[in-house]
């Protein structure tokens, strides 16, 4: 997104730098960080009925208006087929039941459609899938937060009625501190202050983490995220993170302190193999969008209370959502190679109008059939490949007292972010702490010396809690005292071998157009070319552009995205045919998911 008023925002930024900077010193001063936010940030969950309400400034966004008219063309498509006005019900077929199939067949139903949803779990949400233990404890794939700046997902939430389900946390970017044990640093963002002022000063007031200095020279790479826009964060994805600040002179102590915490908790990966579009997008929507970096938590299980009332939607509307359904082969004509049907593990044939991926990418290569294996549009997808992570859930006999309310980045090496879901989430709110961790990197190829998602259960949980007794050092482990200590009663080990797309320098040009070169099939996911990258508002954006492609071609109309242009380092060379290789075991990570006990 290009702001047309970046050339004033960016000559207002460093006298508002100085300001701040001058500001800050009294502040900090007077009010250390720690005693500054401690009483708010021990607060105990909110119940439904004292939330903080959703960000009024969410709605205001260039980008959220831009969801909300393209939600309106699809109603406005179901009233022309009403009407006869042009077009008529088409049948689709979707295979995958994560965010961005259920965001598809949704809106495909709003526009009067009929989509029908293959899962091949016994779960709808992918990767934000959950299950029930035999204690009835919810085991998470991930640990999901829902920020500001996603648009798709806010107005999904609005449509469905089930804004209340969002719990929204402090508007601050809390850190632990490394240097200091059981301390913790945040950015705090001044209630009612406008971005990218709100930013600015939250940056500049705290004191503990950057010198003024080191600021200062983050400032010459900033700028012209400010001044170009979209473009020049897109033309910054051949560089990792480590590349761009070289190439900008900002200082080690800028990644240590802010990138390494970002990358981790934005893909799962260390500066040094992350792309610097990935951080410099999030950058710029927490910069122009005042409530962009305010984070909510959902307040239960993501099955039931967002997953459900988007099924429960679509069904209404005469569409089908069915789950233990995997596809087991992509079926063409031979003459055109479009698709005749999809077959089904147990044998059933499926035939629609027209047909649409919602699987990982990693799960869709081996489903590409052989007619299709030598179209660079297909093979481009070769270049893709999801990153490992895990998650971990770790249930104490007592309340944390030191814990926050609120996502915190913990800065260690092992971990990345993480949370006292008893503290953020209604349906774990209890008198016991129950932290939800996300372990990242978590193999070789995202930047760890140790390939921990091959390890046992029991060397991650140790590893995990010998990281826990830096951060709470007076509540957990054999120094705290007696009376204090947290004892673990109960752990979790999720292990996604394949997650989101591994966003490494050089992706972006791979990620296919929701568009194919097969007139009745298109591409859905969040790696699917989008500007919202491997997140949970990437599904969704994904899922939506799909369903506009199918409503556009119903309608006769030229779709605004295209069939986008494969690189040349695809199609300048030679494409054998190759037979898919199919679908390998029944585990919930053959389907592109997360699994307890092991890989």
């Amino acid at each position: 997104m290009v702001m047309s008023s970046a050339p004033s925002l960016a000559m207002i930024m460093l006298p508002l730098l100085a300001f701040c900077a001058v500001r800050s010193a009294d502040a900090f001063s007077m009010h250390p960080v720690k005693t500054q936010f401690t009483t708010k940030l021990h607060s105990s969950t909110p119940t439904s009925s004292d939330r903080r309400p959703t960000p009024s400034r969410i709605s205001e966004t260039e980008n959220f208006r831009e969801a909300q008219e393209l939600s309106q063309k699809f109603l406005t498509d179901f009233e022309n087929l009403q009407q006869n006005n042009g077009g008529e019900k088409k049948r689709v077929a979707i295979f995958g039941g994560g965010l961005s199939g259920l965001a598809c067949a949704k809106y495909l139903s709003d526009a009067g459609h009929e989509p029908t949803l293959y899962e091949a779990r016994d779960v709808l949400g992918g990767k934000v899938s959950a299950w029930q233990d035999e204690d009835g404890d919810w085991i998470e794939t991930g640990l999901h937060i829902f920020f500001g700046a996603y648009p798709n997902i806010h107005n999904l939430f609005k449509e469905l009625g089930i804004e209340d389900r969002l719990q929204w946390a402090p508007h601050r970017m809390t850190f632990a501190m490394q240097e200091l044990p059981g301390e913790f640093t945040a950015f705090d963002f001044p209630a009612g202050v406008p971005a990218p002022f709100n930013m600015a000063a939250a940056i500049l007031m705290n004191t503990k983490m950057l010198s003024l200095e080191e600021k200062i020279r983050m400032v010459p790479g900033l700028l012209p995220m400010m001044l170009e826009g979209q473009s020049f964060i897109d033309a910054q994805d051949e560089k990792s993170v480590l590349q761009f600040m070289l190439q900008y002179g900002m200082p080690e102590r800028i990644n240590e302190e802010i990138f390494i915490a970002m990358g981790k908790a934005l893909d799962f990966i260390d500066p040094d193999k992350l792309s610097m579009t990935v951080v410099l997008t999030a950058m710029n929507r927490f910069i122009n969008e005042s409530d962009g970096s305010q984070t909510a938590f959902l307040d239960g299980n993501p099955p039931e209370r967002f997953c459900q009332p988007i099924k429960e939607w679509v069904e209404s509307k005469g569409g089908q959502v069915t789950i233990s359904s995997p596809v087991a082969e992509i079926q063409l004509n031979e003459a055109d190679g479009t698709v005749k049907g999809l077959q089904l593990a147990n044998g059933t044939t499926i035939s629609a109008d027209y047909y649409i991926s919602a699987v990982p990418v990693d799960v869709f290569k081996r489903l590409v059939p052989t007619q299709w294996s030598t179209l660079p549009y297909f093979r481009q997808l070769d270049e893709l490949e999801g990153i490992p992570v895990m998650n971990i859930q770790l249930f104490f006999d007592r309340k944390l007292q030191s814990s926050i309310e609120g996502l915190c980045f913990s800065r260690s090496p092992l971990l990345s972010v993480y949370a006292d879901m008893s503290r953020n989430c209604q349906e774990y709110a209890s008198d016991k702490s129950m932290l939800e961790l996300v372990f990242a990197p978590c193999s070789p190829e995202a930047g760890s010396p140790i390939n921990w998602i091959a390890k046992p259960d029991s060397e991650i949980v140790d590893a995990t809690m010998k990281e826990l007794e830096r951060l709470f050092p007076t509540e957990i482990g054999p120094n705290a005292p007696t009376a204090k200590r947290a004892n673990l009663e109960k752990s979790t080990v999720v292990r996604v071998p394949r997650s989101v797309y591994a966003a490494t320098p050089g992706r972006n040009k791979y990620r296919p157009s929701q568009q194919s070169p097969i007139d009745n099939f298109v591409m859905a996911g969040d790696f699917a070319s989008q500007k919202y990258l491997g997140s949970m508002e990437g599904a969704v954006l994904s899922g939506k552009l799909a369903a506009e492609l199918i409503c556009d071609k119903v309608m006769g109309r030229k779709n605004k995205n295209g069939l986008k242009e494969v690189h040349s380092s695809v199609t300048a060379v030679e494409l054998n045919e190759r037979a898919p290789a199919g679908i390998i075991g029944n585990s919930p990570t053959s389907f592109g998911g997360g699994q307890q006990g092991g890989a």
